[in-house]
């Protein structure tokens, strides 16, 4: 792997860095959240205007043209200020895939939208008891089209979506994928309160009529390899954004005990905080390294559902170790919610569920080892 980004991709990272870091402060963040907004638009739209956006998507599109590594370093970002910006739902799980599948006119109609911040995008993939590539969501052939039926309960940033991404089971039983607008009729968003104080939507699909045209691609590729293949980007980019959130918060926690002081030393220079502190680096930089092998591996075009499912596992498994352990050399402050640490406490633990837990992932890897 080279660890080396070039000028496009730093130059991504750098502008993500500089732009969540000017705009999605501590005081901004808990304005916000008083006020009950989901997106900070002041931040989506600085996103938007430097390229952030639009960094996968092609330049005759209004995009960038760069891979996916970009947008994942972005992403990190997006961790490290838990910033309410939709890039992971609108960059990773909506425009990536048409960029990969989708028809020319499909790639007109929304990719520059997407670029420019005016279309944010959500994907339903998640259904209660099954797979994402086997969904229980039907798709009838009606007329010219097709009517769509099923609920979506955990979309993220569904809320605020124009556009939504849906994998439906079709008559035959295979897998097909819909790009359905947010407002057809018979589509129905309903807030779900969540662990990060950040409401996603229960979308329900009751006799959605589409056009043929909203079948993503030409049919070329099933639906179910769509699916796969968002799925592992997706999952490559929530342990980006882990290794901003736990660096983040190591750094909270090392400023914090070099100020806090008991028995008029700092409280940074016990034996117990310095070791825990110790143990949150290393994990804090086996979770970044296999993040990024991950996404790198995917830039590239390589083999990379081993790296991620190794990154997964650090991801998910040391990513609450690191936020605990910052949370505890904090004292009571760890737990206030006026302090930002807060944030990525509840960000890292939703993560880590949604990852899914260390031994699912040890035993994934484990039968590809195997299977060798």
């Amino acid at each position: 792997m080279d660890f080396n980004l070039d000028e496009e991709e730093q130059a991504i990272f750098d502008l993500a860095a500089q732009i969540l870091g000017d705009k999605s402060t501590h005081e901004r963040l808990r304005q916000l959240t008083a006020d009950d907004d989901r997106v900070d638009a002041e931040a989506w739209a600085a996103l938007a205007e430097a390229g952030v956006l639009g960094a996968a998507i092609p330049e005759e599109h209004g995009g960038i043209g760069l891979g996916y590594l970009a947008t994942a370093m972005a992403l990190q970002q997006v961790g490290a200020t838990a910033s309410p910006v939709p890039l992971l739902s609108t960059a990773v799980m909506g425009a990536m895939p048409i960029v990969e599948f989708g028809t020319d006119a499909q790639k007109a109609a929304f990719l520059p939208s997407i670029a420019n911040g005016s279309l944010i995008v959500a994907a339903g993939l998640y259904e209660e008891g099954t797979l994402p590539s086997e969904p229980e969501t039907v798709a009838v052939a009606d007329g010219a089209g097709y009517r769509l039926d099923g609920v979506k309960p955990m979309v993220e940033a569904g809320l605020d979506a124009g556009l939504l991404i849906i994998p439906a089971k079709t008559p035959d039983g295979a897998c097909a994928v819909f790009l359905v607008p947010a407002d057809a009729a018979g589509v129905t968003a309903t807030r779900v309160d969540v662990t990060t104080r950040r409401p996603v939507a229960r979308i329900e699909l009751a006799g959605v009529q589409v056009g043929a045209d909203a079948l993503l691609g030409d049919g070329s590729t099933s639906g179910a390899d769509i699916v796969q293949w968002v799925e592992l980007r997706t999952q490559a980019a929530m342990c980006m954004m882990m290794a901003g959130a736990a660096r983040s918060s190591i750094e909270l926690a090392a400023a914090y005990t070099k100020e806090r002081k008991q028995f008029d030393r700092a409280v940074a220079t016990f034996q117990t905080v310095s070791n825990r502190a110790g143990d949150s680096y290393i994990d804090t930089e086996a979770i970044t390294l296999t993040a990024w092998q991950a996404a790198w591996r995917i830039d590239q075009g390589l083999p990379a559902e081993e790296a991620v499912s190794i990154a997964k596992w650090w991801a998910a498994d040391a990513g609450f170790r690191v936020v605990h352990a910052a949370v505890h050399v904090h004292g009571g402050v760890g737990v206030d919610r006026d302090y930002p640490l807060h944030r990525y406490f509840l960000m890292a633990r939703q993560m880590e569920l949604t990852l899914g837990n260390g031994e699912e992932h040890l035993a994934a890897l484990g039968r590809s080892i195997a299977a060798g």
